[in-house]
């Protein structure tokens, strides 16, 4: 399988989670943000990623969205579970999952842009780094305003998240699903962030079990933790 990603986002994290999790082999091609549509528009009509190219006989040419991708993988390769079977608990797998990538995957990109544009310019001043990142900035609309809903949609989900990740609590029932690889993908940009290592230490502990289960290499900020 070939996963086509940006090497540096949290939605391509989240799908490398699920493949890990489910110890599918796969490989990657990092493509240059921008210069991906000329890939992917002939390959999917859509111009995000993460996208999934299965390589095999009888499966889709393309699964394009890494929720997607869940649902895929979850038919391909049903153990280990990214689902539960009592339908009520998953469906609030799934709800949450999609909280996740709807609101709060959005919200740690706006703040974690943000602050690699100010404070966190010093981890890469350099001229290709800050270029990708006042792209960024300009492609999701990032202003000040929207940064500050963004922070303040991050604590009320920290502050939901606390009372039912820590220590080796999952998001729903007693083994990990598609809700608790999401969160630890999708909350990861905010390891690099002073403010959220010092507040949420317990975040950072489950998202370092999380990877460490699926085999995915710590993101930026948690590496030295290893």
């Amino acid at each position: 399988m070939l996963l086509l990603q940006f090497s540096t986002s949290h939605y391509c994290r989240k799908a490398r989670l699920a493949l890990g999790y489910k110890q599918i082999a796969y490989r990657v091609e990092n493509l240059t943000p921008g210069l991906h549509i000329l890939k992917l528009k002939p390959l999917s009509g859509l111009t995000t990623l993460p996208v999934l190219l299965p390589e095999q006989v009888g499966l889709p040419t393309v699964v394009a969205d890494s929720t997607e991708i869940f649902h895929f993988l979850e038919s391909y390769c049903p153990e280990p579970r990214l689902t539960i079977a009592d339908p009520q608990l998953n469906a609030e797998v799934w709800a949450l999952e999609d909280w996740l990538d709807e609101s709060i995957g959005i919200a740690a990109r706006f703040v974690y842009y943000d602050f690699r544009s100010r404070e966190g310019k010093a981890i890469d001043p350099s001229v290709s780094s800050q270029l990708i990142i006042q792209t960024v900035r300009w492609q999701y609309g990032i202003t000040s305003e929207r940064v500050k809903l963004a922070a303040s949609r991050l604590n009320v989900a920290l502050a939901f998240l606390s009372a039912r990740w820590q220590g080796d609590q999952y998001l729903v029932g007693n083994c990990p699903t598609a809700a608790d690889l999401a969160a630890a993908a999708l909350l990861s940009p905010l390891a690099l962030i002073p403010h959220y290592r010092q507040e949420y230490p317990w975040l950072f502990d489950r998202i370092t079990q999380i990877h460490r289960l699926c085999r995915e290499p710590l993101p930026p900020g948690l590496e030295d933790e290893k």
